[in-house]
């Protein structure tokens, strides 16, 4: 593997940290190469860490520790994705699939962990008290991410559930997913604006609407303003590529792709110095 990307001198402010999601490199390429080799890769393309996902995990067993190990001989950060619910259907706290995310975080030495609500509704209050305990019982920091589905991607529903968590004592983050609004009809900028200040990571995600679908893309084939839903995001929290990494030549295009959200966050941190 080629030699690995030397890191731009640091700015004056801190400028978010550069992750690439594993799931990028595609589904199939990922389960035949594995999530270490790509670990490997990215770190050599100067991301600043990776996001583990766990619907590409193929042998937790030795998968995961040997991730671990890679992570910390080079120094980045891991975030675990969990591809479970938080609640299944009927409103019950799944606390199975809480565990098992929980216990591959620690394996990997990640300080995050990213779930979806799933099935939260309104039978879901009296759960809180059970979930703010396993919380307290583990250092690892639980974000939710809005997915693909109406249950737990809509605007309505994630306002529901961090003001319900919220008045339940128990003060969570998010995962804004950039373009995960559109498969359900929803406006990612006015989703930005209302939730900014429960948002501590983002997914970075262009998006093209084909016929009868919608389809990720990188940020800059977007047709949607994610520029300006960038801008309306908090500062600083990390940024992470989940579109499609592909080519030829994947360090190279990881690279590319890494060096130009850093000369996006750039060039924002200094539009935002100018005077007005």
């Amino acid at each position: 593997m080629p030699t690995k990307a030397a890191h731009p001198a640091a700015a004056t402010d801190p400028a978010p940290r550069i992750l690439i999601s594993l799931s990028a490199f595609g589904a199939a390429e990922v389960r035949r190469h594995g999530q270490l080799w790509f670990t490997r890769l990215s770190d050599a393309a100067g991301a600043d860490g990776v996001e583990v996902r766990s619907e590409l995990v193929v042998d937790a067993a030795t998968e995961l520790p040997a991730i671990a190990q890679a992570v910390r001989a080079a120094n980045k950060s891991v975030v675990y994705s969990s591809a479970e619910g938080l609640w299944f259907s009927n409103g019950r706290l799944d606390l199975s699939a809480l565990e098992r995310a929980l216990e591959a975080a620690h394996i990997l030495g990640a300080t995050r962990l990213k779930m979806a609500i799933g099935g939260f509704g309104p039978t879901s209050d009296d759960t809180f008290t059970l979930l703010q305990d396993r919380l307290r019982a583990t250092d690892t920091e639980l974000v939710i991410e809005n997915d693909q589905t109406p249950a737990a991607g809509t605007l309505t529903a994630l306002q529901d559930f961090f003001d319900k968590s919220s008045a339940h004592g128990i003060s969570l983050g998010m995962t804004f997913d950039m373009g995960n609004w559109h498969w359900n009809g929803e406006c990612p900028l006015q989703a930005a604006a209302a939730l900014a200040p429960q948002v501590r990571y983002v997914h970075c995600k262009g998006v093209q609407r084909q016929p009868r679908r919608w389809v990720a893309v990188p940020l800059i084939e977007s047709s949607a303003p994610w520029r300006a839903v960038l801008r309306a995001l908090p500062a600083n929290v990390p940024w992470a590529i989940e579109y499609p990494l592909s080519g030829d030549d994947l360090l190279a295009v990881a690279r590319q792709e890494i060096d130009q959200l850093r000369s996006l966050a750039a060039s924002m941190a200094n539009s935002q110095r100018l005077p007005s």
